[in-house]
């Protein structure tokens, strides 16, 4: 089983996508655009981690 699995896609060269760690549930945000890239939490309105469970 693969550790992190992609849940949510956008855009081609503009893009946003979604990735849970299926060990913890936690989300992160992936943004790349062109070459540059960036990866971080996904936080909720009170700064915690988004945690999805069932992964």
């Amino acid at each position: 089983m693969e550790r992190f699995k992609k849940v949510y896609t956008q855009g081609a060269l503009d893009v946003v996508e979604v990735w849970v760690d299926t060990e913890t549930g936690v989300n992160y945000l992936y943004h790349r655009n062109g070459n540059t890239g960036g990866l971080t939490v996904l936080l909720d309105k009170d700064g915690k981690p988004v945690v999805t469970s069932n992964t």
